[in-house]
């Protein structure tokens, strides 16, 4: 039996999250349960709770990213959590940032087949893109690191006033509590922890929320900032 025969059939809350790009979420988990497996990029133990755990789990976060925004997905592995959040938010342009070869082709192998215009695959690691990337209105991320060192990669790519979202388990109120310290030095001047996918998944996802002021990044990146500035504006004077 192949990865992909092991794929079970989609729950009923799928349709409810998906909706009209069901048949696109569908590809998206066979090609996870094939491909994905086969390229290690999800282990295979995975691929019977690929669905609930997965990608109704990212595609929830839906509920709290605002309309008509740009999202950078740091670290974004196999697709998730900026896949589902993609295929149910066409409303937003999505960057899928990831620094392994193996793992951008396979991302832009995806956003290809699923006609995913609203999104653009990057390769590079999150601390060197400052300057390169446009700053977005938020960051996702999800399993990548514990959080005081997520911020430090995603929030100085944001805009001012923007905010990082980044999904979490059982430890996000323990995980935010330690990072309280970091987080300030990096321009957080708010933060909380959200629980989303009310009545779609169980149990819900949890979400830790980590809002910047004017200044993402702190003063530690704001020198860094101005001379990103400085460059981009002389190049357009050429």
């Amino acid at each position: 039996m192949t990865e992909a025969a092991e794929l079970p059939q989609a729950p009923e809350a799928a349709q409810a999250v998906f909706g009209e790009f069901m048949p696109e979420a569908v590809r998206y988990a066979e090609l996870l349960a094939d491909a994905g497996v086969k390229r290690g990029l999800i282990g295979p133990r995975e691929v019977p709770r690929l669905w609930e755990r997965h990608l109704l789990n990212c595609a929830v976060l839906s509920e709290v990213v605002p309309e008509g925004v740009t999202v950078c997905d740091v670290g974004s592995g196999a697709g998730l959590p900026g896949i589902p959040l993609a295929l149910v938010r066409p409303d937003l342009k999505i960057t899928l940032l990831e620094p392994l070869l193996r793992r951008t082709n396979f991302l832009q192998e995806v956003v290809e087949l699923l006609g995913l215009d609203h999104v653009t695959v990057v390769r590079g690691r999150a601390e060197e893109m400052m300057g390169t990337l446009s700053p977005v209105h938020v960051v996702t991320a999800r399993a990548v690191a514990p959080l005081d060192r997520l911020a430090g990669w995603g929030v100085p790519l944001l805009r001012p006033y923007g905010e990082m979202l980044a999904l979490k388990g059982d430890t996000a109120e323990e995980e935010l509590r330690g990072a309280r310290a970091a987080l300030s030095k990096l321009g957080v001047v708010e933060t909380s922890v959200l629980q989303v996918g009310e009545g779609l998944v169980d149990p819900l996802s949890t979400v830790v929320r980590v809002e910047v002021g004017e200044s993402p990044g702190g003063v530690r990146f704001a020198a860094k900032r101005a001379k990103a500035a400085r460059v981009s504006r002389s190049r357009r004077r050429r």
